[in-house]
């Protein structure tokens, strides 16, 4: 008997190849089959977001068409040049604008409609949320091709519908005409994504005790009262996550852009993910006819920048007025 073992026995420890698996390494071994799960999609992040984001970073210093290898550097020129470009600077006020617009009509649309479908005693719910939802699990290029095809073939009788109604006085080419075009494609928006925002705030109403509701009905609260003390502070972490993500989806609006209108007319409906395509893949859009990847990527890591301080603000605010509401309740 070794020493080692001698000293073990003596003191009661029992040998080391005896001894209970640690916390830690119990964890581990617990742990190991989610991280088996999350490495294909770790794997894919890799290859198909990191690496991209890093390779089109070393293209921002050439200018490059993407043919062969880029070899004319020309070092911060492309984001002179974007940041000089008035172009630009026009599809970041519409897509401004969109965002602006969308989320909040979005957001209290969906919070209404939210707190119908939630309540029990409704009958088909489960349609109605499906039916909602299923604007967005429908591809925005075919909801655009959609929408062309009706405003073409009907575009003449709503026409003279507003005409007779004396609402309008002369034809519009809805999406050929610089002060609707923009409209179209925010009334369009809101209606194809407004299924997110109503699924995320059910799911934050369904997780409200409905002990609250009973204890303020027992006391003789009203609805209006009992949505504005219990179900609004009950859904205001939720609410800032749903507000984030709403802002940042309606951020990378291009699709539905690019099908109706392709930015135009006359650059009217120009947003950043469309002027970066254009400057990408060429067109006669964002003054770019032959493709500029170097530009592009400028463009893009340089609108990249932009959304990430507005993000962070965003969050700064929301937190601030959190704590200032908070801060009012206890004292109150």
């Amino acid at each position: 008997m070794t020493t080692s073992v001698r000293d073990e026995l003596a003191t009661g420890d029992p040998p080391r190849s005896r001894r209970p698996v640690t916390r830690s390494r119990a964890r581990r071994r617990t742990y190991l089959w989610s991280y088996l799960y999350l490495a294909p999609m770790v794997a894919l992040l890799l290859v198909f977001v990191v690496y991209p984001i890093g390779a089109s970073l070393g293209y921002t210093f050439y200018k490059w068409n993407g043919i062969g290898d880029p070899s004319d550097f020309v070092g911060l020129d492309n984001f002179r040049q974007i940041v000089h470009d008035s172009i630009f600077w026009r599809s970041l006020g519409h897509t401004f604008v969109y965002a602006v617009i969308v989320v909040p009509v979005q957001l209290v649309l969906a919070l209404a409609l939210a707190l119908v479908l939630n309540n029990r005693r409704l009958r088909f719910a489960s349609f109605y949320r499906t039916l909602f939802f299923l604007p967005v699990v429908t591809s925005a290029a075919v909801i655009g091709v959609v929408i062309q095809l009706l405003v073409s073939n009907f575009g003449d009788s709503i026409n003279s519908i507003l005409l007779k109604l004396h609402l309008i006085d002369r034809h519009i080419d809805w999406l050929g005409d610089p002060h609707f075009a923009l409209a179209i494609i925010i009334l369009v928006g809101i209606w194809h994504s407004f299924g997110y925002n109503l699924v995320y705030f059910l799911a934050g109403l369904q997780t409200i005790p409905e002990e609250l509701y009973e204890a303020a009905r027992l006391d003789g609260a009203g609805k209006i009262a009992t949505f504005r003390y219990i179900t609004i502070p009950m859904l205001r972490a939720v609410g800032v996550v749903i507000v984030v993500l709403a802002v940042i989806g309606t951020f990378q609006i291009f699709d539905l852009v690019q099908v109706l209108t392709s930015g135009g007319p006359y650059f009217s409906t120009e947003v950043v993910n469309t002027y970066i395509y254009h400057l990408a893949f060429g067109g006669s859009n964002a003054n770019a006819v032959q493709p500029d990847i170097g530009l592009a990527s400028a463009a893009s890591f340089f609108y990249g920048v932009l959304l990430i301080v507005f993000s962070v603000v965003q969050v700064l605010v929301l937190r601030s007025l959190a704590k200032r509401r908070g801060t009012a309740g206890r004292q109150g």
